[in-house]
């Protein structure tokens, strides 16, 4: 049985580490705030963006593009936003079981996909498993301006553009609630779906339809990764605060039982010293 020192050590030690992750839980509810609205002011403008380029899509004008066109697949890009810290609980953890899951049922070989990974827990994992990394970019901030990833949307973009890939897909965790995160596949490109379950508007176009499509759709395209980035901050914001609150409660929890022992142990040591002056005392009578 440890000594009683040694619980008091225990105890002295699991109050510190309460003390850390009750403040990251409060630091991480802050910055779910912030993230839940830098998400929620973005739609607008990708919807907006959608609507325009599918009320050209479905006009009666002959207007075609490359992204809105499927073509034989023979490579496949997954861009995949990980975070760069952990402590978030699964979050890092379900979004690449079910994507490793994901590409082992569609690819038989590296050579049929890419990975465009953003955040370092996500990369040190596939560098690991040596999976083939196209892009990567880590140490974002924890409210991402978009210019922080034009470069790498503004590339993978490129890239379908140019039949590197035949089809891209954005993996990343959908903000649900702060106890929930959705691990989510969505298709990037190409855009054949643009159309579906949007109400279009009639514009008129200067300087014509094609140009604004050729301008509009990289644009739009890339405002989908930039998107799923802001979901994914929330998410992550979301999972260490609820991880934060459960390691918090246990930190409690185990307090309360090493507590317990060391009254345990203390009575049973003060009974001990009553014993043997008593036992003492009756020797010396």
């Amino acid at each position: 049985m440890a000594s009683m020192r040694d619980i008091k050590g225990r105890i002295t030690s699991t109050k510190k580490t309460k003390q850390i992750t009750k403040a990251m839980q409060m630091v991480s509810a802050a910055k779910l705030n912030r993230a839940q609205a830098n998400a929620q002011s973005f739609q607008p403008y990708t919807e907006k963006i959608r609507e325009v380029v599918a009320s050209i899509a479905s006009s009666s004008t002959e207007v075609s593009h490359p992204m809105l066109e499927e073509r034989p697949v023979k490579k496949t890009g997954y861009v995949v936003i990980t975070s760069d810290r952990g402590l978030a609980g699964g979050y890092n953890a379900s979004l690449i079981r079910s994507l490793l899951k994901t590409i082992s049922e569609r690819h038989k070989s590296p050579d049929e996909y890419g990975i465009i990974v953003i955040g370092r827990i996500g990369r040190d994992l596939f560098k690991k498993r040596n999976l083939p990394i196209i892009q990567e970019i880590t140490g974002l901030a924890d409210q991402p301006d978009f210019n922080d990833i034009k470069n790498l949307a503004k590339t993978t973009v490129e890239m379908f553009s140019d039949g590197v890939f035949d089809e891209l897909y954005v993996w990343y965790n959908h903000f649900v609630s702060a106890l929930t995160q959705e691990v989510t596949e969505s298709k990037l490109l190409p855009l054949t779906n643009i159309a579906e379950g949007v109400t279009t508007t009639a514009y008129e176009y200067e300087p014509s339809e094609q140009a604004i499509l050729e301008r509009l759709l990289p644009q739009y395209a890339e405002s989908l990764i930039f998107g799923a980035l802001l979901d994914a901050k929330a998410s992550e914001f979301g999972a260490r605060m609820t991880a934060m609150s459960a390691a918090t409660d246990n930190a409690t929890a185990l307090i309360d039982d090493l507590t317990l022992v060391y009254n345990r142990a203390r009575q049973a040591a003060i009974t001990q010293e009553i014993t043997e002056i008593v036992g003492g005392a009756a020797a010396l009578e």
